[in-house]
């Protein structure tokens, strides 16, 4: 999915995301200046059911207008133990020994 935030603000006139934010906030959704940034960068962390539909209430909108689906590419086969090695935002985990040390538990 494609966080579509700034485009469809973009199409209201609204082109600053302070604007926005004093837009929700006078409807009821405080947000904080850092969470902001992330939903108009286009990578917010978590947007909540709530304050999806007050953010589609001010910018007069629908959530397939903020939400558009991205064409998935083929994907690779992956073991177990690489999906295991993986974190949020698909950044691989490796495990390096230090001396004297043990390894971490697998």
């Amino acid at each position: 999915m494609k966080w579509n935030l700034r485009m469809v603000a973009a199409q209201r006139d609204i082109w600053k995301a302070s604007e926005l934010q004093r837009m929700l906030a006078e409807a009821g959704l405080v947000i904080s200046a850092g969470k902001m940034s992330h939903l108009w960068s286009g990578r917010p962390l978590t947007v909540r059911l709530a304050d999806l539909d007050i953010i589609c209430e001010v910018l007069d909108c629908t959530t397939a207008d903020l939400l558009v689906p991205e064409k998935i590419s083929v994907r690779q086969e992956t073991t177990t133990l690489e999906v295991e090695k993986q974190v949020v935002g698909g950044s691989p985990i490796t495990h390096q020994r230090r001396p004297g040390r043990s390894g971490p538990p697998l």
